[in-house]
């Protein structure tokens, strides 16, 4: 009997260390799997790539604008996904920096909305705000950022959920190093600052040297973008002219031999960084020289395309064309600012509404373009047309804009849920799109700013004008020709005189705090130039007929001047 019992309790005891050995082999092999599934999803589908690769494969890319947030949730949920994005993986919202960058105080207070209103990246073009150092520091703007800013931006952008995308010009829009005398010498064409001379050794050395420094402060990133768009007047130099000549090879050819060395650096150097560029100069190239040069295996192009009205058409035959090329993902830009002229100070909400609008029905069209894939959008934010051009709207004035779009992108489409997120995020009571403005006080970064430079744009001008120019008095009493020969009857001076000195005091009170309110988000020079080119212009003519008329009016009405 003792026996019997004993037999039983070895045979239970084997049991349960067979029970827990298969627990054992199954929980090894479960994780060695979910290892495995891991390393092939960020191989394929790379940051915040993995639930939109996932839900694609469950619904259509047409429709999957559409689904309802709820129902993205529960899909990857379902998965097991563990980032959060909605139908497009990335949207970036693009930084221009090269004019009116901000302290990095205002870009603690925008990271977070931009997160909240449904980015999950920036796209960093720093220009000449990075702290470039030893024989790179001449590149540097007098108010660049520090190192100390350049790592505060990236932890400011991960604790956000954002990924930061540095963007580095490596072909066109270079004038802010080709402004060099140092460098000129690297011009394609001798007399223009815009586009380096590929043929150069000294050209792909700098860059490597820029480069290296720009990703050895961004070890975060596992993206960059290299620009390269409108690369003017490649071709024209004289060593293009003799490259083409003696390779028998045309423009396209020789675009594509400088963009596979940057590459070529990149991969080298760089293992496993991807790499986005401009695609307008690959849209004039054939498939054959695009397939030939095998860039498509190591850069992605990002369509850009900024007019409100847009149909599909116009750039599919572009996707048919990188389909065909061997590019496997590309990117869209749209605009939220900065495409209207190169010297708007309003953001026109209407304008850049449309193009959202119309860049989603290009998205609808991609799955027909299979394997072709999306793989992002840029929302670009131009703050210069280039180096040398004035400034474009300033980042809080197109704040509204930025959300619109944004919503736009996340919704499928200017909802009534898109329009309530804009409304309760920015703290305003309506938005009129067709008018270009906000209704209510407002609760966003730089608010302030954006009523003032409503009051500049809508009222400075026009009120000032208004009075030089219509006031009969004025025009009859105190033209130029009598304050340029310094007489005037004070009688008459009076009758206009009470409404010019309020108008100008009013007017420089409220320039008081502007600047003071521009001085809180940005650096001297930018709050210089804002004032030079927005506010003087005008107020300045002010300024002078009232200094003309109380230098006269204390003349009691002496005759004119020799």
């Amino acid at each position: 009997m003792a026996f019997q019992r004993s037999h039983r309790l070895n045979l239970l005891r084997l049991v349960v260390l067979l029970l827990v050995a298969l627990a054992g082999i199954k929980f090894l092999f479960r994780d060695s799997f979910t290892l495995e599934l891991h390393k092939h999803v960020s191989k394929d589908s790379g940051f915040w790539g993995d639930t939109g690769d996932i839900v694609q494969d469950i619904i259509p890319q047409s429709q999957i604008l559409e689904v309802p947030a709820a129902k993205i949730i529960a899909l990857k949920q379902k998965q097991q996904v563990p980032r959060d994005v909605s139908a497009t993986e990335m949207r970036l919202v693009h930084l221009d920096l090269k004019g009116a960058a901000p302290r990095v105080s205002y870009l603690e207070q925008v990271f977070p909305l931009l997160s909240q209103l449904g980015a999950n990246g920036v796209l960093m073009e720093y220009e000449d705000m990075f702290p470039f150092k030893g024989e790179l520091e001449i590149l540097r703007s007098p108010y660049a950022y520090s190192e100390e800013d350049i790592e505060r931006i990236q932890q400011l952008a991960e604790q956000h959920k954002l990924e930061v995308v540095p963007l580095v010009q490596t072909f066109g829009h270079v004038e802010f190093i080709l402004k060099h005398e140092k460098y000129q010498h690297l011009r394609e064409v001798e007399r223009f600052p815009n586009s380096f001379n590929p043929h150069v050794p000294d050209t792909l050395a700098l860059l490597k040297s820029i480069l290296s420094q720009v990703i050895e402060k961004h070890r975060r990133s596992t993206w960059i973008h290299i620009g390269a768009d409108e690369v003017f007047h490649l071709g024209e130099g004289m060593d293009s002219k003799n490259w083409m000549s003696h390779n028998k090879g045309d423009v396209g050819t020789m675009y594509l031999k400088h963009i596979k060395e940057v590459l070529g650096f990149l991969t080298a150097q760089y293992w496993g960084l991807r790499v986005l560029m401009w695609d307008d100069m690959l849209r004039k190239i054939s498939v054959g020289a695009l397939r030939e040069s095998g860039i498509a295996k190591h850069v992605s192009p990002v369509v850009w395309f900024y007019a409100p009205d847009f149909e599909a058409e116009q750039i599919v035959p572009f996707l048919t064309k990188y389909v065909e090329s061997g590019f496997e993902a590309v990117w869209f830009a749209s605009a939220f600012k900065g495409t209207t002229g190169p010297a708007q100070a309003w953001t026109p909400l209407s304008y850049h509404l449309k193009n959202h609008l119309s860049w989603l029905k290009v998205m609808q069209a991609v799955p027909r373009l299979a394997p072709l894939r999306l793989q992002g959008v840029v929302l670009t934010g131009w703050q210069r047309y280039d180096h040398y051009s004035v400034l474009c709207e300033l980042l809080p004035v197109s704040i509204p804009s930025l959300a619109i779009c944004l919503q736009t992108l996340v919704n499928g489409g200017f909802t009534e849920e898109a329009k309530r997120k804009v409304l309760d995020v920015l703290g305003l009571e309506s938005v009129q799109l067709e008018q270009s403005t906000c209704e209510g006080r407002g609760a966003f970064p730089g608010v302030e700013i954006y009523h003032m430079v409503e009051q500049v744009n809508g009222h400075l001008k026009e009120s000032i004008l208004k009075a030089l120019e219509e006031e009969s008095a004025i025009k009859g009493w105190f033209s130029p020709y009598h304050r340029k020969r310094q007489f005037g009857n004070p009688r008459n001076m009076e009758s206009f005189g009470s409404k010019v000195l309020k108008l100008h005091d009013d007017w420089e009170s409220f320039v008081r705090d502007l600047h003071a309110q521009l001085d809180r988000i940005y650096f001297p020079d930018t709050v210089e130039e804002w004032m030079e080119e927005n506010v003087n212009p005008y107020l300045d003519q002010l300024r002078d007929l009232v200094r003309d008329y109380r230098a006269i009016i204390r003349l009691n009405g002496r005759p004119k001047a020799a």
